[in-house]
C-alpha cells in the first residue's frame, strides 16, 4: 500500500503537467498592420526603420535586404514562423513581401483582459483610494 501511494505521489504531478495552461508566446518583430500599410516605394531606410523598427536579421553581406522574423507558439503545438522582408536599392525601398502577425499586439491584449480581467495596477490604485 505504501508503494502504491508513493507511486501515485510521484506520477500525479508528472501526469498533470501536460494539462497545465501554456500562455501564447510571441517572439521576434511584431509588426503592426497600420505601419506596414504606410510603406511606399521610394522611402529611405531611415523612414522604414521608424515605421517597422529594427530588423531581426540584417545580413552584412546583403545590406539591401531586411528580414523581420516573428513566431507564435500556442499551447503545446509547434511554433508558427513568419518572415516579412523589405528590399532596398541603395537607400530607397523598392519592394516588400512576406507575412507577419497583423494584429498580434492587440490580440494579446484582448486575450489577457479576457483571461485575467482589467488592468490590475489600476484596480490596486482604486483600493488605495487614488
Amino acid at each position: 500500500m505504501r508503494r502504491l501511494l508513493l507511486a501515485l505521489a510521484i506520477a500525479a504531478p508528472v501526469l498533470l503537467t501536460g494539462c497545465l495552461y501554456r500562455q501564447p508566446v510571441f517572439q521576434g518583430n511584431l509588426l503592426e498592420e497600420r505601419n506596414v500599410a504606410q510603406l511606399e516605394a521610394g522611402m529611405s531606410k531611415r523612414q522604414v526603420f521608424l515605421l517597422l523598427g529594427s530588423p531581426s536579421v540584417a545580413d552584412p553581406f546583403r545590406q539591401n535586404r531586411w528580414d523581420y522574423v516573428s513566431s507564435e507558439q500556442r499551447g503545446h503545438g509547434k511554433p508558427e514562423v513568419k518572415v516579412f522582408t523589405v528590399h532596398f536599392e541603395g537607400d530607397q525601398l523598392v519592394r516588400w513581401e512576406g507575412e507577419f502577425f497583423p494584429e498580434a499586439d492587440s490580440a494579446i491584449a484582448r486575450e489577457q483582459v479576457q483571461r485575467f480581467g482589467p488592468n490590475l495596477a489600476r484596480d490596486k490604485d482604486k483600493r488605495r483610494g487614488r
